[in-house]
């Protein structure tokens, strides 16, 4: 039986190898903390303009983490990409060739994307977070303010469980041009259109991305008829029914 610290070793080892990898996780990086400073400033500019209409108070926050909107996309792509690699290349089958014991395998590649992940994503809200709020000076907030450290935390455990729920998508279709093909149109398009339409959108709330948003948002806005832990716990549950897919999937079917 292959030793666990081992694999993950390997596992390791093989992240670091992938340049597409690597990259995916600096673009994450740069699209978060470039969009939240470029709209941060923009807000602080027309801040007249952009709070006019609005009832609800400004949320320096969210405002400093409006780049995860496109953010996703790169964490996403990462955890396919990551998983999807090794499918592509057939490498799979020198990985079980190593490892027989399929749930050690995957148990040591979640565990070094999932930990990777986050460990990217809270380094970037946060300096998504600061630069944000330099960017708007007199309209800024801190992290001793009532639940904005919350809100920072958990942008970045958002971020995580998405590319955990992308790993577990791609361990169960086993092939990266399909499940970015699934995963993004299903966060681009199908969930904010949806997300409008009347006989549906109570149901939208509970998708992964609907439901673990709630956590980046400091003050209620009526969009989530849960609180943000409640959300990143639906969240949650997501991704681990899709990691328990891929491990079904990988338990009962060759390489």
């Amino acid at each position: 039986m292959a030793a666990f610290p081992a694999v993950v070793q390997s596992e390791w080892t093989k992240v670091r190898s992938i340049r597409s990898t690597v990259w995916t996780l600096v673009v994450t990086f740069l699209i978060v903390v470039a969009m939240g400073f470029a709209i941060s400033l923009l807000t602080k500019l027309n801040y007249d303009q952009f709070t006019e209409h609005n009832t609800a108070p400004f949320d320096a926050t969210t405002t400093s983490l409006a780049g995860i909107s496109l953010g996703e996309l790169a964490i996403v792509v990462f955890g396919v990409l990551a998983v999807g690699n090794e499918y592509a290349s057939g490498m799979i089958r020198v990985s079980l060739a190593a490892v027989p014991q399929r749930g050690v395998l995957m148990g040591a590649k979640t565990a070094v994307l999932g930990v990777l992940a986050f460990l990217v994503s809270l380094v970037t809200v946060f300096v998504a977070f600061f630069l944000g709020q330099a960017a708007l000076g007199q309209y800024s907030t801190g992290l001793g303010e009532p639940h904005v450290l919350r809100a920072v935390f958990g942008a970045a455990c958002y971020l995580t469980l998405l590319c955990l729920f992308s790993i577990g998508v791609t361990m169960m279709l086993r092939n990266q041009v399909l499940s970015l093909g699934i995963l993004i149109p299903f966060f681009f398009l199908v969930s904010p259109i949806l997300s409008i339409v009347p006989k549906v959108k109570d149901v939208v709330r509970y998708f992964p991305d609907r439901a673990g948003s709630a956590a980046l948002q400091v003050y209620p806005t009526g969009d989530h008829p849960y609180g943000p832990w409640t959300g990143l716990l639906i969240c949650a549950a997501w991704a681990a029914a899709a990691l328990l897919g891929g491990y079904l999937v990988l338990k009962k079917r060759d390489a």
